[in-house]
């Protein structure tokens, strides 16, 4: 079949950002509520500013990360951190909204995308692609690697899975579900397995498909709001 061109990692992320927002991204304001804490992000110049707030009786904290920076404001004092503490908190934050904002993040210039090849789960047909990040610009837990399912039909991400290091290390595989689009940004939650035994963390699919799994948790997003920025 000479109809079949060669389509590359990076081809495919591009289609998958363009089908959950595209260009939206880097224009809207975004506001949703995780367990009990408000994330918001807000487009400042092209910058997004990541927010996340927790309000309890006595107290107001919010959490500010800004490109490499992280500030703590609690009752609107900033409080002075230390550097390892600053860089665990901005990585919750962060990590919190690279979820809620999938596929957008797999742009970034610290992302290394690689083609694994196409597998079929459950009956559907997928690109799966690897993710890994460089060392320069890509956090703290730049060694942890990511794999996505990208369905062929749709472009969409409807699994991701990864591996990581840190508390003893382990997988995670997701399996989105509850998709919705508001004012045009595409927002899931997730089912969140772990394997039953150990096993092979590139072929994490095959445990799925085999039912050798068990539900986690699952990670929702409510009150999410999207509203386009002004940037005059």
């Amino acid at each position: 079949d000479d109809k079949k061109t060669e389509i590359s990692a990076q081809q495919i992320v591009d289609k998958a950002i363009a089908v959950a927002g595209g260009e939206l991204y880097d224009t809207s304001d975004i506001s949703f509520t995780f367990r009990d804490r408000k994330y918001e992000v807000e487009i400042d110049s092209k910058k997004r500013i990541l927010k996340r707030i927790l309000i309890t009786d006595t107290s107001k904290v919010v959490d500010i990360k800004s490109g490499n920076k992280f500030q703590r404001f609690i009752n609107d004092t900033l409080v002075d951190l230390h550097d390892t503490l600053a860089t665990s908190y901005g990585n919750s934050v962060n990590s919190v909204h690279y979820f809620a904002a999938l596929p957008y993040g797999l742009n970034d210039p610290a992302v290394k995308k690689e083609l694994l090849g196409e597998v079929s789960i459950k009956g559907k047909e997928y690109y799966k692609l690897k993710i890994t990040f460089s060392q320069e610009g890509g956090g703290d837990d730049f060694d942890d690697t990511y794999l996505y399912w990208i369905n062929k039909a749709t472009w969409k991400p409807d699994y991701l899975a990864y591996e990581f290091h840190v508390n003893g290390g382990g997988m995670r595989f997701r399996e989105a579900y509850n998709e919705r689009y508001i004012n045009g940004l595409r927002f899931v939650d997730y089912k969140n397995y772990k394997p039953k035994r150990k096993g092979s963390f590139m072929t994490i699919d095959s445990l799925y498909s085999a039912n050798e799994l068990e539900l986690l948790s699952e990670i929702k997003l409510n009150a999410i709001e999207v509203n386009q920025g002004n940037y005059n």
